[in-house]
Formats: structure tokens, sequence, C-alpha cells
């Protein structure tokens, strides 16, 4: 081994891994790793996993195996993350392949564990253990949004959902701790700040913020640097009147409304142990809309809970109609170990399940391209996120990054807040000219 080993991390899954992935590089260039230029040069691979659903966790094996076999020989392989948290024990037995299993939990051991792995002894010892949920550091961006968990964990009961047993109940971050966080990241060049947590819109309950997350948008609303800042992941009962007027009214907060629905059958939403149903989520939307008639609103839809009919599909299919949502995401259900939800009878077939999310993928891209339609002629800032191809690829409040639509411009460079006419629109993409 090198006297300073290189390491190479791959991340899955959600932005809030994103964001620990970026917490942890920044322990480890304190520590005095390098990162490797590639994953088949480095001294010790790593892979941040995801546990969220199967899907997600046959694609975190396939990842580490797949590193397993593309490694140099000599090389230490680590598997950190939700799967690692949820099945460490399991994963020590099922994965000889890994020299290291450490959950979310041990973060604080990695720096630790990884001299052992490597034999290698640092001129300077690494920053004593702690949450990495607080930790500030983060490497340069290499885009010009970056993600800021303000949430760990959540305390809703949702009887599909397994996060809160591995990611335990919601510990709120001081809102000191968040904006020292957030300028660093807007010194070092990025525009755009998207807030997330597995509940946002509760944050601060926990720590008895009296304003919570109002008050959180408020306090770092002025940070200097700071062009755009976007809301994800918002639980419909926690939208109070105080949130919708803030984000409409706030020249920062992006008008942008990330509903988490999950249905529109009210019987389904019940055994879900979720809010609402179809016509109280009708009122919701509604409710933004008279606030921010500008507003984008996004959701996404499981398909396939256990009992559903295809009654229960068609109020989906005349709920998207009536809600005229920009962007929608649509999931398979998938049964959680040890979550009510995988108990219940009336499980629905796998080839079913397909039919009817293409179905209902159908409805909402049809929806979704005439929303974007309506955008033709309309004057937006953007941010150009890349230029792929020789085109810059941008993206207006409208577009969260990673997973709605983008804006290919005539001009402009990365990183570039620009001023534009939409000129033509294809299904979840537009096209705009600079205005000079």
């Amino acid at each position: 081994m090198p006297s300073s080993p290189t390491v190479w991390l791959t991340t899955l899954g959600c932005a809030k891994n994103q964001v620990d992935s970026e917490k942890l590089e920044a322990r480890l260039d304190d520590a005095g790793y390098r990162r490797a230029t590639t994953m088949e040069s480095a001294d010790v691979v790593m892979v941040n996993t995801c546990a969220f659903i199967e899907a997600a966790r046959r694609e975190s094996v396939d990842t580490v195996l797949d590193h397993a076999d593309r490694k140099q020989q000599g090389a230490r392989l680590v598997v950190l993350g939700c799967m690692a948290q949820r099945y460490q024990s399991e994963l020590a037995g099922l994965l000889p392949e890994a020299d290291a299993v450490v959950g979310m939990e041990r973060y604080g051991e990695l720096i630790g564990d990884l001299d052992r792995l490597t034999g290698w002894e640092p001129v300077r010892l690494a920053t004593s253990p702690m949450d990495i949920l607080y930790e500030v550091r983060r490497p340069t961006p290499a885009t010009p949004y970056a993600y800021v968990k303000v949430a760990e964990g959540c305390d809703k009961g949702c009887t599909f959902c397994a996060i809160p047993q591995f990611r335990g109940p919601q510990r709120s971050r001081a809102p000191v701790n968040i904006r020292e966080e957030i300028a660093g990241l807007c010194a070092a060049g990025v525009g755009e700040i998207v807030l997330v947590a597995q509940d946002l819109a509760a944050f601060g309950r926990d720590i008895d913020a009296p304003g919570g997350i109002v008050d959180l948008l408020r306090f770092v609303g002025d940070v200097e640097g700071l062009r755009r800042l976007r809301l994800l992941y918002l639980y419909p009962r926690e939208i109070s009147d105080a949130l919708i007027a803030e984000m409409a009214a706030s020249p920062v907060i992006a008008p942008y409304f990330d509903l988490s629905l999950q249905h529109a059958s009210g019987s389904l939403l019940r055994a879900m142990r979720r809010p609402g149903d179809g016509e109280r989520h009708l009122d919701l939307i509604a409710r933004i809309r008279r606030a921010a008639p500008q507003a984008a609103l996004r959701s996404s839809f499981i398909v396939g809970f256990p009992g559903e009919t295809e009654s229960d599909v068609d109020t989906l299919e005349r709920f998207l109609e009536a809600a005229e949502l920009d962007w929608a995401g649509f999931f398979a259900y998938s049964p959680e170990e040890g979550t009510p939800a995988a108990l219940l009878p009336g499980r629905i077939d796998g080839v079913e399940i397909a039919e009817r999310t293409r179905r209902l993928q159908e409805v909402q891209e049809r929806i979704t391209a005439r929303r974007n339609a309506e955008t033709v002629g309309s004057e937006f800032e953007v941010v150009v996120d890349q230029v792929e191809d020789g085109t810059p690829v941008a993206r207006s409040y409208r577009e969260a990054p990673e997973i709605d639509g983008v804006m290919l411009l005539d001009e402009g460079k990365p990183g570039e807040w620009l001023r534009v006419r939409v000129t033509a629109s294809y299904g979840s993409e537009s096209t705009a000219e600079v205005l000079r």
C-alpha cells in the first residue's frame, strides 16, 4: 500500500445518501486519504448502498459484486449506507467479498477501520468521531446545486416503509448548523440549495423549534450567494398555510411543491396509514395554486399496494387528470421485511403491477407534456447544470435536479444563471433562447 491510500466511493440511492457520501469524502480528505481517479486503481473501494425497496437492494448487491470483480488485486472493499445499517450481520456472511460492513451509526469509526484495513499510519489523526448528519464540510461541488439534509429519520408510521427501522426517529439539526453548511456551499459556487429529509415539513418538532420549517427557511434565505432554495419530500399533512405562503412569497424559495401523496384511494391510504384521499389531495393542491398560481407540483405514487383494485387504479387515474401535476413518479409496491404491509393479504401479481404502472405513466406523460407546452413563450431564470454534446442543459424553478425535465439552451456555460424565453416543448423537455 502507498503511504497515502486512495479511495473510490460509489453512491447509490437518494439525494440523502449523496449528502452522506460527500460528507464522508470531506472526512476522508481531512484524514489524508486521496481520491482515486478510477475504481480499478483504488486501494479502497467503497459502495454507499440503498435499502429502500427490493429493487434498490438488488442494485446494491450487484454493484458490490461488480466492484469486487473489477477492483485491483489487494484492494479493500467496504460496504456502507442503508443496507449496511439494516442488514449488517447478514451482509458479513452473505458478502464475503466485503472486507468491512459499516452502517450509518458507525460512520464515526470509518477512518479507524480504513487505517486498519490498509495498514496505513496517518501523519495526523482524523477528527474525532461525530454524527455525519451535523458535519458541515463538503468537497468542492461539481454542480451549481447541492443537497443539504436538515434532518435524519422519520416519526411517521407508514405501513409500507422500513426507513424508521434503520434510520431511526426524526433528528432535526440546529438551524445554525444548517446555515453554516449552506454558507460553505454557496461560497464554493453553489447557487441552488435543495433541502431534503425523510419528513422535511416536520423539521424542528423534535428540538422544539417553535417556527419549524418556516422559520428555518427565513433564517437561511439570506445566505450570500444563494440564488434558489428548493424543498423536496413534503408530507401532505405537514404542509401548513404558513409554509405555502412563505414558499409563494419568498424571492429565493422555488414555488415547487414535492407532495408525498402515494395514492388517491382513501381505503388504500388508510391501509398505508397515510392521510387524506383524492378529494383532500385536490383541496391541498387548490390551496397551493391559489397562493402561488405559478407553482410547479410533483408527487410520487405506489402502484400495487396489497388490496389495490382496478377501481382504486381508476380513482388514481381520475385524480391525475384532475390534479394536473407537472411531474409524477410511479413505483411498484415492494414488501419490506418488518413492515405491517408485508403481512397484508391481497398481494398483487407483478405482471399486473407493471401493467397498471404503464397505464398511469402514460396518463401522466400526456399531462406533463401539456403542462410543459403551456410554458412556451414564458420567461424564466435558469441555471445551466452542464453542457452535453455542445448543448447547454438548464433548469428553471419548475425542474428539480435529476428527477424532472430540462431546458436545452442556445448558449450558456455550466453554473451560469440566465434569463431565457421558452421557444418549444417536447414531452418533458423544452428549448429556450437566452435573452440578452
